[in-house]
């Protein structure tokens, strides 16, 4: 199966967690308000030692949710549990739970550092009545404000035996940052530079697929961005910046995608 097929799952599919992509939150906050379209994946990665892994997602319709494409990607060889929760501050409780009927991984995505077109949608065997979060029309000029949330660790560890997934989901205030301010061919017109408002504080391993948000009509939250890996060579995720798929760049992808598989 190659990675731009489109995955019908009955109860489980391949959902990866590397050791080099950047996923949960470090040094961030709790999260101070409610999420109702936040959603977890939980996973595994029994080759790495890794027993109780999550990636992040976004509703944004009533049986969607956005993700990064790694996350499904059968060639890494993560196992997932088949279900998707939305809508809970807790990592294995609360919200509503859904199956995967079906992931649609961009047909363009591949394997790079950094990842390129590394954005999938899932498609739930029921809606849910969570609220979902609108696609913004642009990401914003650098230096727009922006959050993120996830449950992914809060200590950055090198070993994926040794990952401890937040129970709890946390945010971090950051900005857009400018092209250069990510590695040389990292960021671009799909993957947007992500800059922490608070020193060593950064996205890391469990945030893959989590959303990035910025303000918008209303006051009212809009998703820019799907978590996808470090923003530069580093040690550490703390030292960020931080990669996010450009989420309002494929909208016409996500549109022409959910109306073929409803």
């Amino acid at each position: 199966m190659t990675r731009s097929a489109v995955v019908v799952v009955a109860g489980a599919a391949c959902l990866a967690a590397t050791a080099g992509s950047a996923g949960a939150i470090i040094n961030g906050t709790k999260a101070t308000e409610a999420y109702p379209f936040m959603a977890s994946i939980p996973i595994s990665a029994p080759a790495m030692g890794l027993t109780d892994g999550v990636c992040g997602a976004a509703l944004i319709a009533p049986q969607w949710v956005v993700t990064a494409a790694h996350c499904l990607d059968m060639e890494i060889g993560s196992i997932p549990k088949g279900t998707v929760r939305v809508g809970s501050d807790r990592r294995t409780s609360g919200g509503e739970v859904r199956g995967i009927a079906q992931a649609v991984l961009h047909p363009r995505y591949s394997q790079h550092t950094p990842n390129r077109n590394d954005i999938a949608l899932i498609r739930l065997d029921r809606p849910v009545g969570q609220r979902p979060v609108p696609i913004a029309a642009q990401p914003g000029r650098p230096g727009t404000p922006t959050r993120i949330i996830g449950f992914g660790v809060t200590v950055a560890e090198h070993d994926p035996a040794r990952w401890k997934m937040s129970p709890r989901l946390n945010e971090l205030d950051t900005r857009r940052g400018a092209k250069s301010e990510c590695g040389p061919g990292f960021a671009g017109g799909t993957r947007l530079c992500t800059v922490s408002r608070v020193p060593k504080a950064m996205a890391c391993n469990g945030d893959s697929g989590s959303p990035q948000l910025r303000r918008g009509r209303g006051d009212r939250w809009e998703l820019i961005g799907v978590t996808s890996g470090p923003g530069a060579k580093s040690p550490s995720c703390a030292e960020g910046p931080g990669l996010y798929t450009n989420v309002p760049a494929y909208a016409e992808w996500i549109s022409r995608t959910m109306r073929t598989y409803s």
